[in-house]
């Protein structure tokens, strides 16, 4: 059997801090867990062009070391700096999509290769924009700007859950059997293939690389985290993740994001 172990970790709430930093502790704890022969992934909601420019940001390319974005729908290979898997939403359904967003009133944006691309520059995109640097291209033809299905929608609402509630429930009506919704935060909506999402993306990883699926780590704090959790051989849940992610999890750190809640289970995943 493989002795190799495999760790996945959510960004933001996860393995970042408040301020986005990762702590001095934490990039010890991962320095140690690949330098022992593991393997290491960030698994984000993120696009994957701004995921690898996290990757960089913070000193995150291990040898060996993945990225999966999109909730699952791309995934990076550091090593070989080219995508090994990617599954997108067609665009006769993305239509839809944008489509039953204006009758309701939700922004909704996708992304291409290189940019956000929505049709408003309103004030759900510039509170998903303080954080995530990806450039934006703002059309009145969002599909003109798409040269292949895209990887995921996301839904941004700042003041009535209630309004972005009824816009998911009206999607898993149409598209159930093609999509899936869920939060990565209460603001945010994520919209993408059926077929992809954290989980899925935790196994083909554990077949690409070989390493057993007993021998995987997933970390996360939030409802999209939620597959790669059950999925993982150990779902850790951070202190200050969810509810529902506290219970699905194996275990609950007992420190939260701020405080290097994943250190110890990067250890002792690296001490075998």
């Amino acid at each position: 059997m493989n002795p190799k172990k495999i760790f996945l970790t959510d960004l933001d709430g996860t393995l970042l801090n408040d301020e986005k930093s990762v702590t001095p502790a934490t990039m010890e704890a991962l320095q140690r867990f690949c330098r022992a022969g593991n393997v290491f992934s960030i698994s984000t909601g993120r696009g994957t062009e701004n995921a690898v420019y996290m990757q960089q940001l913070y000193s995150l390319t291990f040898p060996g070391s993945f990225v999966i974005a999109y909730n699952g729908a791309e995934i990076w290979d550091h090593d070989r700096q080219k995508v090994i898997y990617r599954v997108g939403i067609e665009l006769p359904v993305v239509s839809e999509l944008l489509t039953l967003a204006a009758e309701m009133h939700v922004h909704v944006h996708t992304f291409n290769d290189r940019y956000i691309v929505g049709s408003a520059y309103d004030e759900e995109m510039v509170y998903y924009k303080r954080i995530i640097r990806t450039p934006v291209i703002i059309t009145d033809d969002v599909l003109k700007e798409l040269d292949k299905p895209p990887c995921k929608l996301i839904g941004v609402e700042l003041k009535d859950f209630d309004r972005i509630e009824a816009y998911r429930t009206e999607i898993d009506r149409r598209f159930g059997d093609l999509l899936t919704t869920t939060y990565s935060n209460p603001n945010y909506l994520e919209i993408f293939p059926r077929e992809a999402g954290k989980g899925s993306a935790l196994l083909r990883l554990c077949e690409y690389t070989g390493i057993p699926v007993e021998n995987s780590f997933a970390a996360g704090d939030a409802e999209n985290d939620i597959p790669m959790i059950l999925a993982a051989g150990t779902g850790i849940a951070m202190k200050n993740g969810s509810e529902a992610i506290r219970e699905a999890a194996d275990v609950i750190t007992s420190q939260d994001n701020n405080h290097d809640g994943l250190v110890p289970y990067l250890l002792r995943a690296a001490e075998g």
